[in-house]
């Protein structure tokens, strides 16, 4: 089958990576830390895929702006205190790895810091299955199309030519804003009736599904 699309960028947390959760409770004990109100479960998944600042502000208005750097360092403290607890979502590698097999070009765009992806990437053991990457403290944050834009760039690819898979409307909306097809996945973030309006070809609901509609139409 012909390649439709030559690059693929994925979202990494909830996408890939089985860390939703993780996330969404380090972002409360983070704000509760420095005296905020402590967002709900839904307000703290909502800003997942957003870069950190961006994403704690949003999550925490009752916290003043000098106190973000303490903030932002409570949430990692308890987030590096679980990251050996997460994993990738099962079914993941055998797709990237037929992926790669078809000659796409396999890259992530993610509101992780660099820092916070290359460690990542180290305890997972995919050094190298991906070709490139960006993240939200080297660019933009979500749903800034800087990513996208820089990936295409990099590789050579149009936008006619690049999809992005994400599972917040946050990834969606970037793929929108940089001219580019997307898929999202329910399993993540954010509830799938929100995805709607951003037009993706597919809402996929397991990895596996994921998986079987990139075979067929990627």
């Amino acid at each position: 089958m012909p390649r439709r699309f030559d690059l693929i960028a994925f979202d990494w947390d909830g996408t890939l990576y089985d860390s939703t959760a993780v996330i969404a409770r380090c972002i409360q004990l983070a704000v509760a830390d420095v005296g905020g109100q402590p967002p709900t479960r839904e307000q703290a998944s909502y800003v997942i895929g957003m870069g950190l600042m961006q994403a704690l502000a949003h999550a925490a208005p009752d916290v003043p702006p000098d106190l973000y750097p303490r903030l932002g360092d409570r949430y990692r403290h308890h987030y590096i205190a679980h990251q050996n607890d997460l994993s990738l979502f099962d079914g993941v590698l055998p797709m990237l790895e037929e992926l790669k097999a078809r000659h796409h070009w396999l890259t992530v765009a993610t509101g992780k810091s660099r820092r916070g992806l290359d460690d990542v990437l180290r305890l997972q053991a995919l050094q190298g299955v991906f070709d490139g990457s960006r993240t939200a403290d080297e660019t933009a944050g979500k749903p800034s199309p800087v990513m996208l834009n820089e990936l295409m760039r990099e590789f050579g690819v149009e936008p006619e030519r690049t999809l992005m898979i994400g599972d917040t409307t946050h990834d969606l909306q970037m793929a929108v804003n940089a001219g580019c097809a997307s898929v999202g996945v329910s399993y993540g973030a954010h509830e799938p009736d929100t995805f709607h309006a951003l037009s993706p070809l597919h809402v996929a609901h397991s990895v596996a599904e994921l998986h079987q509609w990139l075979s067929d139409n990627a």
